[in-house]
């Protein structure tokens, strides 16, 4: 585990607050050694007593996680077989290169589930929690921007992988590091997950042409024959 506080002691007092102000950003035992070393300088910070005991409550988990993904890694060395391979353990998660190739061709959507997946084998509740919202948030930014980009740019093929893009990085680089971390693991098959995304693409698109002919059988025939004429022979 870093050691925080030796950390800490290089840092300024203005950097030291900026941990306590940002809490929200920095993992909690850093926070923790920011309120210890400012006490410390006999500056203690006035969020204290309010912020103290939620991240110790933290912090104690994050350390029972790095400790349990420990024991697994002793264990994993500890069986390794008599020809010099190590025998696979741990749960079985979906890669973060699967997470991001599902992602892109797919949907940031399809990357979010496999994620989701991950987070439940694990037993992380809150973190599914925040991955949900996450979404929802993104989805809701992302139609906003959306709708003011079509009027003045106009449909463009490349809306989909930007769209997608930034969702894949916080999937890699914020919610698995603070959620996955070091826990050993197996790669989890995604031949299963693939037939899915086609099925559910397939769905979709099958039930889009149903709409659009429901939609059109609706119109009158003016309107039909023009909307017709529209349509890509």
């Amino acid at each position: 585990m870093e050691d925080y506080a030796a950390k800490m002691l290089l840092k300024t007092d203005a950097a030291l607050r900026e941990y306590v102000t940002g809490h929200a950003q920095y993992r909690e035992a850093a926070v923790l050694a920011a309120l210890d070393e400012l006490r410390r300088r006999g500056q203690p910070a006035p969020e204290e007593a309010t912020l103290r005991p939620g991240l110790e409550i933290a912090a104690a988990e994050q350390r029972a996680r790095e400790a349990a993904a420990e024991a697994e890694r002793e264990d994993a060395a500890a069986a390794t077989v008599d020809d010099g391979t190590e025998a696979a353990t741990g749960p079985a998660l979906y890669s973060p290169i699967t997470i991001v190739l599902f992602s892109i061709p797919f949907s940031f959507l399809a990357g979010g589930a496999l994620l989701g997946l991950n987070l439940w084998r694990l037993d992380r509740k809150r973190a599914i929690l925040g991955l949900v919202l996450f979404v929802v948030a993104y989805m809701v930014l992302g139609g906003l921007v959306l709708k003011w980009a079509l009027p003045r740019y106009g449909l463009s093929s490349w809306y989909g992988p930007l769209f997608n893009l930034p969702a894949v990085l916080v999937y890699i680089l914020w919610f698995w590091p603070r959620n996955v971390g070091n826990v050993n693991y197996r790669s989890r098959n995604w031949f299963s997950a693939l037939l899915v995304c086609f099925a559910l693409g397939l769905g979709l698109q099958y039930g889009l042409q149903k709409l659009n002919g429901y939609i059109m059988e609706k119109q009158p025939k003016e309107v039909r024959e023009q909307m017709e004429k529209m349509l890509p022979k």
